[in-house]
């Protein structure tokens, strides 16, 4: 990435009458979805507590006292107020944005039931299918274009829906599947959604960017409440999915426009790298895991405490310690992949992505066999038991060292 053509590029955007009143717009939805969030948690809160809508601790859990965990309530009220709040300046994308909503909360509905009493899996998996299909097949959505990854360009139309649907489920679940701990899901898809958002608002998809800065804005609300001690909440299944499918919409729609507008100057000719790259951390966790599962004669979906974050806790990291790490190595490898990418081959770039796989892979072994090298030596169980407990992580911990 050249700076002084991004900076020159930067100044003639705001120069431009339009840009700044998308710009304007984008920041408002932002506050906006932050103040919704943050006035409504709190009541999420005293009703779950009214009701006794709570979460018990347990042994796959990671806090120790009963919890809200309606917090995707808020999110999606916060989301819907502050996108719909303003006219839209850009009528290019407002079907398909506005599709996305209706996806958006059929699986609203869904994680409801899920939090309440509970679903089939294969039931979310088809309400998951049916959320993807409407933008797919109304909206037009495809990755058709493979940026001539491995010698691929424009695929079948029919391999091009399944592959799409394929990312929605993919992606919806991981964000679901990081979900463990303290503002890491959160985190991680507010980093991703504002990185999208800036694109899109950069290159004058308005609809795109604000809806994108919207869920940016009601994340950080939800995640003032997430790492509080005495008004924690969590996000829930609710949260955790639309939170996913709304990033699988993002992700699929900055690949779409970087094909469709590839001779553009602000396209990526490698954006299908970019958007892993984005969400590297919840791609690589979800592969791992299911990997291990597999290799260990057992299902992928079968539940365990082998997530990376859950690794780091049981190292001595705290969750905010935990979270920080894995959003640190997100926001990293984005950054640095932005200004590396235009010297570097789609395919090559995919190599070096299997690479770093393959490091996460030795870096999470190693760390589990500390872990388990700990919990055998009784000298370092002791040293670790009392770093834990500077940390104020008590309770579960002290009974699983003992």
């Amino acid at each position: 990435m050249n700076i002084d053509l991004l900076i020159a590029y930067l100044q003639h955007k705001f120069n431009d009458e339009h840009f700044t009143i998308g710009l304007d717009q984008c920041i408002l939805s932002f506050l906006v979805a932050c103040f919704v969030a943050v006035v409504s948690i709190p009541v999420v809160i005293k009703i779950s507590e009214l009701k006794s809508l709570m979460e018990k601790p347990g042994e796959r859990r990671s806090h120790s006292t009963p919890t809200p965990t309606f917090g995707g309530i808020a999110i999606f009220a916060a989301i819907l107020i502050a996108y719909f709040l303003w006219p839209s300046i850009d009528q290019t994308d407002i079907y398909t944005t506005n599709l996305s909503i209706v996806g958006m909360t059929i699986l609203f509905f869904i994680g409801i039931k899920d939090d309440l009493v509970g679903i089939d899996p294969a039931k979310k998996l088809m309400f998951q299918v049916l959320a993807a299909m409407i933008l797919i097949l109304f909206g037009g959505l495809r990755v058709d274009y493979l940026y001539g990854i491995m010698g691929f360009h424009h695929i079948e139309p029919i391999v091009s829906i399944i592959l799409t649907c394929f990312i929605f489920i993919t992606l919806t679940n991981a964000i679901n599947l990081i979900d463990g701990i303290d503002g890491l899901a959160g985190g991680i898809a507010m980093i991703a959604s504002s990185t999208f958002g800036g694109w899109f608002l950069l290159t004058n998809h308005f609809t795109m960017a604000c809806l994108a800065f919207t869920l940016a804005g009601a994340l950080l609300g939800f995640l003032r409440f997430n790492f509080s001690k005495t008004s924690k909440i969590f996000m829930g299944n609710t949260g955790s999915l639309i939170i996913g499918f709304l990033l699988a919409f993002f992700a699929v729609r900055f690949v779409n426009l970087n094909a469709a507008y590839r001779y553009e100057p602000t396209a990526f000719f490698n954006a299908p790298i970019i958007a892993i790259v984005i969400l590297i951390v919840p791609i690589f966790d979800t592969l791992r895991v299911f990997l291990v599962r597999i290799l260990a004669g057992r299902s992928p979906f079968s539940a365990d405490r082998n997530h990376m974050h859950h690794i780091l806790l049981d190292n001595g990291l705290s969750h905010a310690g935990a979270t920080a790490v894995l959003c640190g190595i997100s926001l990293f490898n984005t950054i640095l992949f932005l200004f590396l990418h235009r010297n570097i081959s789609n395919t090559l770039s995919l190599v070096i992505l299997g690479c770093l796989f393959g490091v996460y892979m030795v870096v999470s072994f190693t760390l589990k066999m500390r872990v388990m090298y700990v919990s055998t030596h009784p000298r370092r169980r002791k040293a670790v038991l009392r770093r834990e407990l500077l940390n104020g992580i008590v309770g579960r911990r002290i009974v699983d060292y003992l």
